[in-house]
């Protein structure tokens, strides 16, 4: 690529589409496009097209998605499954018919079985069944892998698929009711500081997860698309995690909330561990760079910052 290549980042103005526009920015790339979902139904088929036809963009970062935590995921199982998948083919099937030249599928650690051998790697995918809380989303971005894996073998496009570990940080979605566990974290210890109140969370506090900050995320969209990917599906992560306890006493001395946690194991607890092998895209050439707790930290200043304007506020 260079910096006037016609690049569309197809979900802008969510968490990860936002740090990857914000990172290319930054290194002077300066024809970026991006509508929003009243420009652009990225579920109706011939909306995309009519799109891919009237802008040609050379380049397709696929970072629109419907997203959500385990309760949103329980709750709306079809939707998780048929939007995404969706989104994903509409896009998928227009960049191979309209010629764009690199296409970048972003997807989740959530593709892997639940029970696969830590830490995950990307031959693991399809040895086993899913987390049940999850599978439906799950799914839907194992086609959108597999989709990218066939047009790569069948027609030898730069399609490439990258599975993030849980992402976290600036225009993140702090609804309590769609969230996913950090932002959620961030929001209950900062109502429960305010309100001098103790926090309850769900499940034991025993399962494991890694956790990567999206700038970082960002730079790893960055540098795919920057240099020829040798193979279609590669993980990113910084391959170290903690116990949700750890995460929550990170979140409660970062917040500075002094109060008890009470931890509600009649909720579930999903996954046991989901970790990360991030050795096959550091073999390429990148890897996570912010650490844990300065970036909890600087995502807490930027809530507090944005409590006016955010997603999902509801206070």
């Amino acid at each position: 690529m260079d910096k006037t290549t016609k690049i569309y980042i197809a979900g802008h103005r969510g968490m990860v589409g936002s740090a990857v526009w914000r990172a290319l920015k930054a290194l002077g790339y300066t024809n970026l496009i991006g509508k929003s979902s009243k420009e652009v139904n990225l579920r109706n088929q011939s909306e995309v097209n009519a799109f891919f036809e009237t802008e040609h963009p050379e380049v397709v970062v696929d970072a629109a998605a419907k997203v959500g935590g385990i309760l949103a995921n329980n709750e709306n199982p079809y939707p998780f499954l048929m939007e995404n998948l969706q989104i994903q083919n509409n896009l998928i099937d227009a960049a191979h018919n309209y010629n764009v030249e690199k296409f970048m599928f972003l997807g989740s650690s959530c593709i892997y079985p639940k029970f696969a051998a830590q830490p995950l790697k990307e031959e693991y995918l399809l040895t086993d069944s899913l987390e049940p809380t999850n599978e439906w989303y799950a799914i839907a971005k194992i086609a959108g892998v597999k989709a990218c894996e066939a047009i790569r073998k069948q027609y030898n496009k730069d399609f490439v698929s990258l599975m993030p570990t849980n992402l976290y940080g600036p225009n993140d979605n702090f609804d309590l009711k769609s969230s996913h566990v950090l932002p959620a974290m961030i929001r209950k210890f900062h109502e429960a500081k305010r309100d001098n109140a103790p926090v309850e969370l769900w499940g034991s506090g025993t399962p494991m997860r890694e956790f990567l900050h999206v700038d970082d995320m960002a730079k790893a969209v960055v540098y795919a698309l920057e240099h020829k990917m040798p193979d279609n599906l590669y993980n990113v992560g910084t391959g170290v995690d903690v116990t949700i306890k750890e995460l929550a006493e990170t979140i409660q001395d970062i917040v500075g909330h002094e109060g008890a946690i009470v931890w509600d194991s009649s909720k579930p607890d999903g996954t046991p561990r989901k970790l990360m092998d991030v050795s096959k895209l550091k073999k390429e050439g990148w890897q996570a760079e912010i650490d844990l707790k300065s970036g909890i930290a600087s995502t807490y200043q930027w809530f507090i910052e944005n409590q006016d304007s955010f997603k999902g506020k509801k206070f």
